[in-house]
């Protein structure tokens, strides 16, 4: 029995036949290391992943390195895999990964914890860290999850903590000539351990501090410019090109703002040849400006229009996927809906302007019905805004205030559009000055989502949840120790997969593993001192504890924290002025007439003689696993 035999048996077998277009496929034999790059969820999910993408592509750049790549098998495929012996592999080559020199995951949310176990038991590799040899491969994650790495501890060997482009190089190359030398696991991990911003649990000792990894100039570095172009449907299934990376705009709530500093943008001439150049290797008609706040970069509005000047006739439409309400301008929706009018997400989080202060959001209720107002009459369909629940200090007119906002940016939309409204609970991460707050429970969840349910009713009104039981277990992650990786461990062997799915979610056996090992939820949500200390203080990330304290107290009065880049340094410790430091792209101007107009990335401007071809094929090997549907997308691309 082998792989293709049991793709009959599953849901969507092209999630497993690999083949896709740009994908690199090395000769295994010539190669002198091999790496596994591991998304712990479905191949469609990981494949919008830009991270991946991006290690890809570095690590295949080295002749002497190999790199694969490996999603998380839906439980049918499980099953198959189970029922006939067949380890896990990567998509590129079929190897299982027991076979990899590196089993590399990347950690995005702390639901996919249980997946990472389930690959490494489909790929026959030990759960436990201390239960691998010699003959095992290294595990190593990054990620944001990385920046608290205590629940997953146990099962991986060393954590990339920070950016990896540079780091990813240091540890394969390490590995390599540990490997070619004969050293053992234990001295590889001693080496690896003395790579900056990489942690390794078997190796520091407890108060031995983790500084992150920082990528200076974002521009310095390459980015994936055949970028693999998956044969299914993804769940952003275009060309993404981040234009700047970090964010200072100090949301009070928001881990990736404040782990991720300092912002560093991407020039836009450069920008410009990356896009041309991903375009035309992929056949994507989409293009994607992905930034944690794309319309704070710098040059956003001339950007926008040069590259709709190019693209307009080649009719590939542009996206800004992360906007601020202040920040979607006329002249954006007008740039945007030249092409095809992609969709807006906004996120005001709160429902009052106390509120919105003390999360330090920086935005008004007049800024998101300006810009409501503005979305529905430029002639979109559609908008969605995101709110949470349970945010420290919410009271029950916070609540009030929020239904009435919605049912205010409903009377704007006026019968023109569909307005949705998202609804999350409240989660406190490591790293952010909420990091000491108390979380809602499960009840008092409920109870907030009820009266949401009673409130927000209406014609062309459209709200969505989330599961009350996922924000709980989230939270029981997002701040516990070491000893959850036995819970960890506990669910997953009582067939605990896709925690983050509701179609799979078990929350029945999630509660009968925290009964059986004595934890109380309730005790994970609470309110933190000032004076804890937490599992994660031995990672660095730059910011320092007194400012994180300063933003806490500067909460409660509900004062505001202005951005950096528009007045003085808060000196929240990340920057050194020197090496780590801001990049803008403001005074990076434009060509004067725009970009070029020329080369090959316009060939098809021009028009030519309508013709109707016939084409007769037939799908062979791995290809006659595709749908219809998608073979009929992959011919359009082509």
């Amino acid at each position: 029995m082998n792989w293709e035999d049991i793709l009959l048996a599953v849901e969507k077998p092209s999630r497993y036949t690999g083949g896709e277009v740009n994908a690199v496929k090395k000769d295994r034999r010539a190669c002198e290391l091999s790496v596994a790059l591991a998304f712990p969820d479905t191949y469609e999910v990981g494949m919008s992943h830009l991270g991946l993408q991006i290690l890809y592509a570095i690590l295949n750049q080295h002749p002497r390195i190999l790199a694969e790549r490996c999603y998380a098998p839906w439980p049918d495929m499980e099953r198959q895999m189970r029922r006939h012996g067949l380890a896990l592999a990567s998509l590129e080559s079929h190897t299982p990964l027991h076979r990899f020199d590196i089993v590399g995951f990347s950690l995005q949310y702390e639901l996919s914890y249980t997946n990472v176990l389930n690959m490494l038991d489909l790929g026959g590799v030990p759960l436990r860290a201390a239960d691998r040899n010699d003959g095992h491969p290294l595990v190593i994650a990054g990620g944001p999850c990385a920046f608290h790495p205590a629940p997953m501890a146990r099962f991986i060997d060393a954590f990339v903590i920070g950016e990896g482009e540079e780091a990813i190089s240091d540890i394969a190359l390490a590995v390599l000539d540990d490997k070619l030398s004969g050293r053992g696991r234990v001295e590889t991990l001693q080496r690896l351990a003395g790579i900056a911003g990489v942690y390794c649990p078997a190796v520091h000792t407890a108060e031995e501090p983790i500084k992150k990894r920082v990528i200076p100039d974002i521009n310095a570095w390459p980015f994936p410019l055949r970028p693999i172009v998956p044969l299914m449907q993804t769940i952003h299934n275009r060309a993404t090109l981040e234009i700047a990376r970090g964010c200072t705009r100090g949301c009070r709530f928001c881990q990736a703002g404040m782990v991720w500093r300092p912002v560093r943008e991407r020039h836009p001439a450069g920008i410009e040849r990356m896009a041309e150049e991903m375009l035309c290797s992929t056949g994507h008609h989409e293009l994607s400006l992905l930034s944690l706040s794309a319309g704070d970069y710098s040059r956003i509005e001339p950007l926008l229009a040069a590259l709709m000047d190019r693209y307009q006739g080649r009719r590939v439409a542009l996206a800004l996927p992360s906007l601020r309400v202040e920040t979607l301008t006329r002249s954006l929706m007008e740039e945007i809906k030249r092409v095809r009018k992609t969709s807006f997400t906004l996120a005001p989080e709160a429902g009052t302007q106390r509120l919105r202060d003390a999360i330090n959001k920086g935005n008004s209720e007049a800024d998101l019905l300006a810009t409501i107002e503005q979305v529905f009459a430029a002639g979109w369909k559609s908008v969605k805004l995101y709110f949470m629940l349970g945010l420290p200090g919410e009271t029950q007119a916070d609540m009030e205030g929020l239904a009435d906002l919605a049912h205010q940016v409903l009377r704007e939309a006026k019968r023109r559009g569909q307005v949705t409204i998202s609804l999350s609970t409240f989660v406190p991460k490591p790293h952010t000055p909420f990091q000491w707050a108390r979380q809602i429970g499960l009840a008092e969840t409920r109870e907030k989502q009820d009266y949401f349910k009673r409130r927000l009713r209406g014609p062309n009104l459209h709200v969505k949840w989330h599961d009350a039981r996922m924000s709980l277990l989230e939270g029981i992650f997002s701040r516990g120790d070491e000893t959850l990786g036995l819970l960890i461990e506990r669910a997953f062997q009582s067939g605990c997969r896709f925690d983050g799915w509701s179609e799979h979610f078990r929350f029945d056996l999630w509660e009968q593993a925290m009964t059986d090992l004595a934890i109380r939820p309730e005790a994970e949500l609470r309110e933190r001192p000032l004076t804890d200390r937490f599992p994660w203080d031995r990672i660095d990330c730059g910011l320092s504890r007194d400012f994180l304290i300063r933003e806490w107290h500067k909460s409660t009065q509900g004062e505001l924290t202005a951005d950096c880049r528009m007045e003085q340094c808060h000196l929240c410790g990340v920057c050194d002025h020197l090496r780590v430091k801001m990049i803008s792209a403001a005074d990076s101007p434009l060509p004067a007439d725009g970009f070029s107009s020329t080369g090959a990335g316009n060939r098809f401007q021009k028009s030519a003689p309508e013709k109707r071809l016939r084409i007769e094929f037939t799908k062979l090997g791995p290809s006659r696993f595709l749908s219809h549907l998608e073979l009929s997308a992959a011919l359009i691309r082509a």
